[in-house]
This record gives C-alpha cells, sequence and structure tokens, in this order.
C-alpha cells in the first residue's frame, strides 16, 4: 500500500480505513515510511481532521506497535486503573492520587511523562527522589505494582513505539495541536498499560494546553468517545488551571507538597478537591465504590489513616528508593542555595495569576527543560504562593523563590511578580474547580 495514496485520501478529506491506517502505523514503526511522508500525513490530519472512528482505529494500532501489558497472570486482586493530565503548573496530583487509590484497593500502573512546554512533568518531580527508577525494566514494574498497589513510571521503549516516531515527528512540524492525533497519543500509552479504567483531568484556563472551556470539552469529549470506542472505559472531569494547582511549582517542592498532602501537615483545598474528584471517578469505575460520594469518602478515610502515605513509602522504596524516604525527606530533598519572597506591591486581594509565564519561570530557573538534552535543577521553583482571592498587605510574600544562587533569585522574584496581580476588591474565581463531561 503505497504512503503516497494514504497521503492523497486524507489530503483530500476523505476517510481513511483500517488497513491504511495501520500501514501508516506499521511504516511509523519499521521505517517503511520516510519523516517526510509521516510529516505529510500529520499535517493533512492536523488539517482535515480524522472521524471518530478513524481516530479509534489509529489509537488502537498504535497501541499495538509494541507489547501490551496483560495483568491477569499477576492476580492482584484489584482493577487496573489510572490518571491522565493533560498538563499544568504545579500539577502533582499523580503523587497523591496514585496511592490513595492503591490504599483503596486499585493498582495503578502509572505511566507519566516529563514537562512538555511550560507544564511540569511527573517523571521530573519523581527523579527529584535520589534512587527511584522511572525507567524500570517490566518485571521491576510489576514486582512494584503487586507490591505497592501503585507505580509511578515513564513508557518504556517497547510501549507503544508508533506514538513515540509520530509525536518527534509531530513536534517540529507544527502539528501538535490536532485533537486526533493528541487523543491517539494519549490513549495509545494507557491501552498499552493493560489498563481497565481511565479517568482523564483535562485541564483549561491560562496555564493549560486547552485555554478556553470550549476546546477543553472538545477534546474531553474526544478522548472519552475513543477510549471508550477502543474497548477502555473512561470518564473525564474538566478542571480550572487558571492558577497554580497548590502552593508550589518545581520538582522537588513538589514532593514535599505531595508528603505534607498525604501525612495531613498541609492540604490545599483545591489540590485536595481535584485530587478527590478524580479519585472517587476512578473508584467508582473499578467497582470499587458504590458511586462518587461513596468515592469521595473512601479517598478521604485513606488519608486520615494514614495508609496512603504508606503506599507512596512502599511504592519509593520498590522502585529503588529510599526505604525511609517518608520518616526524613529533608535528608533527601536538597533545597535550593538562595531563596526570597516575593513581596506584594500593596493591599488588596490576589486578582490574576499568570499561569503560563510561571511555569516559563520554573524553566528559566532551570527546573524544566529548553531542549530534550538539558539537565533539570531539582532543587528550583516557587512555593508558598497565595492563591487567588486571598487578601494581602503590601509586603506580605506573594510567594517564596527558590534558586541556584541569590542573583538568579532575585531576577526571578521580580519576574514573579509581575506574573501576580492585586486589586483593590476580590477578584470572581472564574469557573468551577471541576466540571464532569456528559457521557452521552
Amino acid at each position: 500500500m503505497l504512503a503516497q495514496e494514504i497521503i492523497r485520501v486524507k489530503r483530500d478529506g476523505g476517510a481513511l480505513d483500517e488497513a491504511q491506517i495501520g500501514a501508516f502505523v506499521t511504516g511509523l514503526v519499521d521505517g517503511g515510511w520516510s519523516e517526510g511522508q509521516a510529516a505529510a500525513l500529520a499535517m493533512a490530519i492536523f488539517l482535515k481532521g480524522l472521524s471518530t472512528p478513524e481516530t479509534v482505529a489509529l489509537t488502537r494500532a498504535m497501541t499495538h506497535s509494541g507489547s501490551v501489558m496483560d495483568w491477569a497472570a499477576q492476580d492482584l486482586g484489584g482493577p487496573i486503573l489510572d490518571k491522565h493530565s493533560t498538563g499544568g503548573v504545579g500539577d502533582k496530583v499523580s503523587l497523591m492520587l496514585a496511592p490513595m487509590l492503591a490504599a483503596c484497593g486499585a493498582c495503578v500502573p502509572m505511566i507519566s511523562g516529563r514537562g512538555l512546554g511550560h507544564t511540569g512533568g511527573t517523571l521530573d518531580k519523581m527523579d527529584s527522589i535520589p534512587g527511584y527508577q522511572t525507567a524500570p525494566s517490566n518485571a521491576l514494574l510489576r514486582t512494584a505494582v503487586r507490591g505497592a498497589g501503585c507505580a509511578i513510571v515513564g513508557q518504556t521503549a517497547d510501549l507503544a513505539p508508533a506514538d513515540r516516531r509520530l509525536y518527534a515527528i509531530r513536534d517540529v512540524t507544527a502539528t501538535v495541536e490536532s485533537i486526533p492525533l493528541i487523543t491517539a497519543s494519549i490513549l495509545s500509552k494507557k491501552l498499552a498499560a493493560g489498563l481497565q479504567g481511565l479517568v482523564l483531568d483535562v485541564k483549561t484556563g491560562n496555564g493549560a494546553f486547552a485555554a478556553s472551556t470550549e476546546m477543553a470539552q472538545a477534546l474531553a469529549q474526544s478522548l472519552v468517545s475513543v477510549a471508550n470506542g477502543a474497548g477502555l472505559p473512561t470518564r473525564a472531569l474538566i478542571t480550572d488551571m487558571n492558577q497554580v494547582l497548590g502552593h508550589s511549582c518545581g520538582n522537588a517542592l513538589e514532593v514535599w507538597e505531595a508528603l505534607e498532602f498525604l501525612s495531613g501537615t498541609r492540604r490545599d483545598p483545591r489540590l485536595l478537591d481535584v485530587t478527590v474528584a478524580l479519585g472517587a471517578e476512578l473508584l467508582a469505575l473499578g467497582h470499587l465504590a458504590t458511586d462518587i460520594d461513596d468515592g469521595q469518602a473512601r479517598m478521604l478515610r485513606v488519608l486520615e489513616d494514614g495508609s496512603a502515605l504508606e503506599r507512596f513509602a512502599r511504592m519509593v522504596a520498590a522502585l529503588g528508593g529510599p526505604a525511609d524516604f517518608v520518616e526524613r525527606p529533608g535528608h533527601y530533598l536538597v533545597p535550593a542555595p538562595a531563596s526570597c519572597p516575593v513581596p506584594a506591591p500593596r493591599d488588596g486581594w490576589i486578582s490574576h495569576v499568570a499561569t503560563r509565564d510561571i511555569g516559563l519561570l520554573v524553566i528559566e530557573l532551570g527546573g524544566g527543560r529548553h531542549q530534550a538534552t538539558d539537565r533539570v535543577d531539582h532543587r528550583v521553583g516557587f512555593s508558598d504562593m497565595r492563591a487567588i482571592g486571598t487578601p494581602v498587605r503590601a509586603g506580605d510574600p506573594l510567594a517564596v523563590v527558590h534558586a541556584a544562587d541569590a542573583a538568579a533569585a532575585q531576577h526571578a522574584a521580580v519576574q514573579l511578580a509581575r506574573c501576580i496581580s492585586v486589586s483593590d476588591a476580590p477578584a470572581d474565581v472564574g469557573m468551577p474547580l471541576t466540571q464532569r463531561v456528559a457521557m452521552g
């Protein structure tokens, strides 16, 4: 089947059948399609789109382009569940959600990613923990899930390899922002992980890929329709990303916040709401809760009784991290050499946060990558960030900067101050924190 003929069909607005899509995916893996041919089809899809059946076919083909995990032989005793976020700033939900679900009886092989653009990456956060293996063998992944109930790890080399090549091509050909291609990319990896249930956290706001609620709705509906069409029971929530989620952003700082959250030392109310809402959906989907209300109660219970924190500790140890990490995080999470507060310019209320710009500031401090080969400084970022609607007095700290040296800290403090607006009156908080996507 000629690549150029498949490209022509989509270029002219036609529908691709399963054989044509299968030939494309096979060509991605075995090199039968050149970079130019793959880029041409990606652009044709970007411009002409894919129907739901086409997107389902592409997702299935990419899922089976490598190995697909089968957990049946493990006899794990619980449903295989996972969550995916479309990305945000300060989004450390996965760090708490995975062990909370495990404590509720789920098995969570959470395939995560690194930072992309202005958004932080879950794997970069876990790399803050000395010894923790974010790229384990399949055997170690199975052992961790069996022993701890959860494992936050990265995509293995043989998991959806077609997606890895296609994403690299899309990244340099201005074809990233295609809902069908985003959908197939996300779901092929999740299906290859052998899941039995998935919840999607689709972020919207000035710190999200989907800046408008309308785009977030379209992406969420595409993901849910295709996932269910491919045989993976899936639900989605649209959640607010018009400010940093939680009170910190930066890799080690977010691990600290996750530990405070799980231990009950300090819990940001917005972060708690999102985490519990996502977990309740999954528990209901996996028949570990009778309904959403029961799921929320179960999620809160494992926080209060300490079992979620214990699962986190077991996961860290199982994947090569320190056995006493939860008891002595200060011994392992090295602080940044320099820090300084960001003072409020005047009395008032925090009314607006330029969330995307804050994510870019973390990268500028060294907490993310300009290029794939860049080293990440896990120590840097921002902590103690005030939420929208918080009253402040002149000189009160809006946040604390953590940087590699004093000059970088002072520069970031000036830039961060420009990202946070203080008004004379309380601001409208905007959209609800979470919106459930209709399944019909």
